[in-house]
């Protein structure tokens, strides 16, 4: 091998052990203080979506019967913010009346104001109340 591709193998080396160790050292060196609020880390950046402290107007409806979501089977309580569906961990379809009535969530899209934020593409609900 040449001198200039020692260097160069030796130089992928050292940062291909230098670059986790940097990351590492990022996501956990800033003091919490210092973290502005909804600060993501690199490790969860992808799947969590800030949290929202003061409640939003969302629609609600059943996920299966109005939003176009399929799994799983059945009936389950579901958001749509900015066009994007999510079902809702942290209340349940049943919480809000005979789903299946007129105005039921599985018969009507409704309007909720929510606080949570979006983990692992579901919403994980801190409140949940139909508006209208």
């Amino acid at each position: 091998m040449s001198p200039g591709r020692d260097h160069r193998a030796a130089l992928v080396f050292v940062l291909a052990l230098a670059l986790p160790l940097s990351v590492t050292a990022c996501a956990k060196g800033d003091p919490p203080q210092a973290k502005a609020p909804g600060h993501t880390t690199i490790a969860n950046r992808a799947s969590v979506a800030p949290i929202s402290k003061q409640a939003v107007e969302v629609e609600a409806s059943c996920g299966q019967c109005n939003f176009g979501l399929a799994e799983p089977q059945g009936c389950d309580l579901a958001v749509r913010i900015q066009g994007k569906a999510y079902f809702v961990d942290g209340a349940h379809i049943d919480d809000h009346g005979d789903a299946h009535a007129d105005r039921g969530l599985c018969n009507a899209v409704r309007r909720a104001a929510v606080t949570g934020q979006v983990v692992d593409n579901r919403y994980q609900a801190t409140s949940f109340r139909l508006v209208d």
